[in-house]
């Protein structure tokens, strides 16, 4: 079968037994970066050497078939550089391509970036979306974040420390420069830090300079309290402005927690 293996995002501690069990007992390893594979083996004491198979974003694709059919005949340990394959790594094309195949996966679960800057960052956790890394160009982020400004579940981003700044700039202008928001830096290893405030507080923290790995945590958008009647009514006028009936009704769905269905359907029969 082919195995998803999550690995420590900066502690060596967090990783967890079974992890290393299957390292030690692994004969194939697709890696995201053989070399990282082979320090991980070293610094967790494994004697193992096993086959290792680079797997990354440029050949995932093209070794993805291949992979699979070598979990068919036996284990196949898969491995991002840290964290959990497929969530922003490597690992999704392979484990698409097994589940076609009828090849089985499994995982080992472990450290989240995600789900520990998620934990620490002191915003809801009852509904969450994960954004991926932030956009690196200017217009990209404006319209990405624009499409956001009414999401109301706590959103999380990985983000370089290099375009940090520039990337809560642009938050703020589009999510509002107090909300609330939470910059984690280096989780798990020694200089673990989390910055917590207004994303514009948090704008002009960041000018000066910030290292390390970053990921973003921002509240979501509050929803307003309206009734049904105004919300259609609202539907209506931006359909009246040329947006698409659904598309519309999703918008104000977002915004204001009621039903896209119901807001949909109300919207045609309003219409006549």
């Amino acid at each position: 079968m082919l195995i998803l293996a999550a690995t420590p995002i900066g502690n060596l501690g967090d990783a967890s037994d079974r992890l290393r069990t299957a390292l030690e007992d692994a004969t194939i390893v697709a890696a995201e970066d053989t070399r990282t594979t082979v320090r991980l083996l070293q610094a967790l004491g494994i004697q193992n050497r096993p086959r290792l198979l680079a797997l990354h974003d440029h050949n995932e694709k093209q070794r993805a078939a291949e992979i699979v059919e070598l979990a068919r005949e036996e284990d196949v340990l898969l491995l991002s550089d840290a964290g959990m394959p497929t969530v922003s790594d490597p690992g999704f094309a392979v484990v698409a391509e097994a589940a076609a195949r009828g090849v089985d996966v499994t995982a080992l679960p472990g450290p989240s970036a995600v789900i520990t800057a998620l934990a620490l960052a002191g915003l809801p956790t009852d509904r969450f979306t994960f954004e991926g890394f932030a956009p690196r160009k200017d217009g990209e982020r404006r319209t990405t974040f624009g499409a956001l400004a009414s999401e109301p579940r706590t959103m999380v981003f990985f983000d370089a420390p290099s375009r940090l700044a520039e990337t809560l700039a642009a938050m703020a202008d589009a999510f509002g420069s107090d909300r609330r928001a939470a910059v984690c830096r280096e989780l798990t290893k020694l200089h673990e830090e989390v910055v917590r405030g207004p994303l514009g507080e948090l704008a002009e923290w960041a000018s000066a300079g910030v290292r390390g790995e970053i990921v973003v945590v921002v509240a979501g958008a509050e929803v307003r309290a309206v009734s049904e009647e105004d919300a259609v009514a609202q539907v209506l006028r931006m359909v009246a402005g040329g947006i698409r009936l659904k598309d519309a009704a999703a918008e104000v769905s977002r915004e204001t927690g009621l039903p896209s269905r119901d807001l949909y359907r109300a919207a045609v029969a309003a219409r006549g």
